[in-house]
């Protein structure tokens, strides 16, 4: 048997991809090793997340700054479930996180579209 254990997320800086995260995200550090000439694996998670982590990862071309916030084309790539998401849409207004609507409730849940600190659109959801 298989699992994804991380995704690579590319991010401008790690410091302020990691404040992002753990702050306005909640999400938990699970290693930041440095790898030699400002390179660190850093991998971040939902705390108490079974699923897989992401492997944050500075962009270190061009190619791959211009990709910095546009990583999925513009479509939603990442889904944040949550079991209270009341308590989560208020803490993520709080701490300055975009919304791109307004919350709306589907046959499968609550959900909202939020932009994290790039641009990048992810769904905010808690299971009906």
């Amino acid at each position: 048997m298989a699992l994804i254990a991380s995704a690579t997320f590319l991010v401008r800086d790690y410091d302020e991809a990691l404040a992002f995260f753990t702050q306005a995200l909640r999400f938990t550090v699970l290693e930041d090793t440095p790898q030699g000439e400002g390179r660190r694996w850093v991998r971040v998670a939902p705390a108490r997340s079974p699923g897989a982590a992401l492997l944050l990862a500075q962009a270190s071309t061009p190619e791959q700054a211009q990709r910095v916030g546009d990583q999925t084309g513009g479509r939603v790539a990442w889904f944040l479930e949550t079991d209270d998401f009341w308590d989560a849409y208020r803490h993520m207004q709080a701490h300055g996180v975009r919304f791109a609507e307004a919350p709306r409730h589907e046959p499968y849940g609550w959900v909202v579209v939020f932009l994290d600190l790039y641009g990048n659109k992810w769904d905010l959801i808690q299971p009906a």
